[in-house]
């Protein structure tokens, strides 16, 4: 598969994993979920100190991610590369898609079962060609983590309209394209789990950061349509909203500048991707619709 590099792909055996990587069967996450498919939701606070985000468990047993196969977008860095080491720890094995390589190649060497692919999530054939990779190393998919995304922090009147439509593409376009292309898989193994990683400006209103929250916004609605829509297929659509998060997001901007939350105290300190990759994964455990990460009282940036 073009852009697949399969030399990052190791396999290593742990107790009450005995599944083929190719053809092997064991009950699906989203098997394990179905009944869970209208959860309920989950609020994360935070005091001062700061404990670490937990989600309420839905009605219904945990789903263990041992042997299961994940699928990270934007895996090289950040939440999606914390999410990775998370799942990976759990049992999981992982498909880490992203476009730089050299990244993903490194972070998989570290992974006891992690196959890296090379791709632009915006290119729907480059992300059709991840999961056919996930697809032929490990013989199913149970998890699809949409967290690949770009923020864009400026006044609308200076928003350039090519930036936006670019954030559209990679935050609200890219993670439907994800959706379709896991969706044949999933149905055929009799269910799954999706996580869109959206954001806490979506749920306030904050001057300087329309456009970004805007596209988050979209995709609130697309993962809210999905869960209903998917549902009697066993495939439970999930969303989390994380702070202000301590990676390299705010570095690379579309536009804009990282907002400043130092006048509202250390109870509004980012949070960390570790602490972000925890929700994402007790979404995916318990079924829950939604994590909310934002600490109450948060008023937005300065």
């Amino acid at each position: 598969v073009q852009g697949v590099e399969v030399d990052a792909l190791r396999r290593r055996p742990r107790p009450g994993a005995a599944v083929a990587a190719a053809g092997g069967h064991r009950p699906s996450v989203g098997t394990a979920l179905r009944a869970r498919a209208r959860g309920g939701r989950a609020r994360i606070g935070a005091t001062c100190p700061r404990p670490p985000p937990r989600v309420a468990t839905a009605k219904g047993t945990p789903v263990d991610l041992t042997g299961s196969v994940v699928l990270v977008t934007g895996a090289s860095s950040g939440i999606g590369a914390a999410t990775a080491r998370a799942a990976a720890a759990a049992g999981a094995r992982v498909v880490l898609a992203a476009r730089r390589l050299d990244r993903l190649t490194d972070l998989a060497a570290e992974l006891p079962a992690a196959l890296a692919v090379q791709a632009d999530v915006t290119d729907a054939a480059q992300l059709d060609a991840a999961v056919q990779a996930g697809l032929a190393a490990f013989g199913r998919l149970d998890v699809l983590v949409n967290n690949a995304g770009q923020g864009l922090h400026q006044p609308l009147a200076e928003v350039d309209l090519d930036d936006f439509r670019a954030v559209l593409e990679l935050n609200v376009v890219a993670p439907l394209a994800a959706l379709q292309a896991v969706l044949p898989a999933m149905r055929a193994q009799g269910g799954g789990s999706v996580v869109n990683v959206s954001s806490g400006t979506s749920r306030m209103v904050l001057p300087g950061v329309g456009a970004y929250a805007a596209t988050k916004s979209a995709l609130n609605m697309l993962s809210q349509v999905a869960r209903a829509e998917l549902a009697a297929d066993g495939i439970v659509v999930s969303t989390v909203y994380p702070f202000i998060t301590a990676t390299e997001f705010h570095d690379v901007l579309r536009g804009g500048r990282r907002p400043d939350t130092s006048g509202q105290g250390p109870r509004f300190a980012p949070h960390s991707a570790e602490e972000v990759a925890e929700a994402i994964l007790d979404l995916v455990r318990t079924g829950a619709e939604e994590a909310v990460l934002v600490p109450p009282g948060f008023t937005g940036p300065r």
